[in-house]
Formats: C-alpha cells, sequence, structure tokens
C-alpha cells in the first residue's frame, strides 16, 4: 500500500534547543498510523539533535536542501552522506525559495536528486509555477519544462518524491483549491506515465503544498492523485501540525 506523506518544511525557524522542544510536545499522544508517514525538516543546526528524540519513533528526518557532491572544498555546503550518516532520509530539492531567491537551476536540482537518490536518501523534488505563469495559463507548460529538466537521466523513481507547490501560494495565505491541485497532481501522473512507464506514475508519491492549514487539510487529503502535504507555516505549531497530521478522508 502506498503510504500518504505529511512532511513539515520549518524553512529558517527554531533553534535547536526550541526544535527539540517542539519534538518533545509532537510526540506527546501522537497517534500511530499505518496509512501515512510523518517527516519533520528542521534546520541544518537542529538536525542532529532532533535525530536523538526521534530516534525509535515513527517521525521520520528530512533535510531542507543538499549539495551535490560527497565531499569536498565547498564551503558552506552540507553533502548528502553528511545527512544520511545522522539519519536524514529525505532531503527537500527544488523549492521555490531556493530557485527564486539563490538562484538554483534546473541543472543543479537534476544533480541534487539524482545525488541524493544514489546515495539511498529520497529526494523531494519541488516544482510549481508562479502567479504571472498561472494567469497567462502556462501553469503546465511550466511544470513540463521543470519536470523534463529536473529529472534528465534520472532512474531510481522508487525513491523520488514530487512535491508541487503553486509558488503564488506558498506564504500567501492563498491556496489552490483542492480541485486546482489534482489537476495538476494528474497532469504530473500523465506526465510519468508517459515519458516513463505507467508503474512509475502509479507508485511515486505526489504531495501538495502551499499554505496548507488544518481548514484544508481534509478537502485535500479526499482527492485521489494527492499523496501527502508538505506544509509551511502550520507546521511549526504543534497543535496545527498534529491535526493536519490527523486528517479524515
Amino acid at each position: 500500500m502506498k503510504k500518504s506523506l505529511i512532511a513539515g518544511n520549518w524553512k529558517m525557524y527554531k533553534t535547536p534547543s526550541q526544535s527539540v522542544e517542539f519534538v518533545k510536545l509532537l510526540l506527546e499522544n501522537l497517534k500511530e498510523y499505518e496509512d501515512r508517514e510523518i517527516l519533520i525538516c528542521p534546520p541544518f543546526t537542529s538536525l542532529f539533535p532532533v535525530s536523538q528524540i526521534i530516534k525509535n519513533t515513527s517521525v521520520l528526518l528530512g533535510a531542507q536542501n543538499v549539495y551535490f557532491e560527497e565531499e569536498g572544498a565547498f564551503t558552506g555546503e552540507i553533502s548528502p552522506v553528511m545527512l544520511k550518516d545522522i539519519g536524514v532520509e529525505f532531503v527537500i530539492c527544488g523549492h521555490s525559495e531556493r530557485r527564486n531567491i539563490f538562484g538554483e537551476t534546473d541543472e543543479m536540482i537534476n544533480k541534487k536528486i539524482k545525488k541524493v537518490a544514489e546515495i539511498g536518501i529520497k529526494p523531494i523534488l519541488c516544482i510549481g509555477e508562479k502567479l504571472e505563469e498561472r494567469e497567462a495559463g502556462k501553469t503546465f507548460e511550466v511544470i513540463n519544462y521543470q519536470l523534463e529538466n529536473d529529472l534528465e537521466n534520472f532512474e531510481k523513481f522508487e525513491n523520488l518524491i514530487i512535491a508541487y507547490e503553486p509558488v503564488w501560494a506558498i506564504g500567501t495565505g492563498k491556496t489552490a483549491t483542492p480541485q486546482q491541485a489534482e489537476e495538476v497532481h494528474v497532469y504530473i501522473r500523465e506526465f510519468l506515465s508517459k515519458k516513463y512507464n505507467k508503474e512509475v506514475a502509479e507508485n511515486l508519491r505526489i504531495l501538495y503544498g502551499g499554505s496548507v492549514k488544518p481548514e484544508n487539510i481534509d478537502a485535500l487529503m479526499k482527492e485521489k492523485n494527492i499523496d501527502g502535504v508538505l506544509v509551511g507555516g502550520a507546521s511549526l505549531k504543534v497543535e496545527a501540525f498534529k491535526r493536519i497530521i490527523d486528517y479524515i478522508t
């Protein structure tokens, strides 16, 4: 059975001590689920202390970024080997903030997901259109371009997760309707089926991200092709994140 994935991206929030406190509160009375996985992605400085707290629990650990070399003279970068050694199982790659603020290209993102998957970590590839691109009717054109370039010569689809994150809905309070999100998820699955094969398309998990909150999680997760969510702001609050984890279909 393909499990859904509820992932929290903490972005540049929470010190190590705050992260530990948060995770301890999250683990209190956390339900055990057979049909869903829970993932948290703290900042780099919090990864190790959090890894110690979540050992032997159902909560999984992810990083927010990575470099595409295993080691070397790359001041300030973190390699997938370093991440794997402290228990990181997932890495977010190509988030719109990395693309738009830090200038990451599709070529860089492609290198990252290939290296991460090679090391044995699951890359979460983020794709999505800007507001002006949606208003110009270019949503599918943008999605197609990103998929073609980010997945060039990629092979380890058993490790890959895709997150559709419309840029216009990230941190804005605006949310794609469940129907808008489902429409793009269907397009992504059809792309994978045509480009690769039906098995890849059916087995790969596609998440939705963009102002996910307790008020809309149930409706989003009722859609057939939404396999989970990548949560930003609401994942920083224990009760809100717990309600999202406890979504009802």
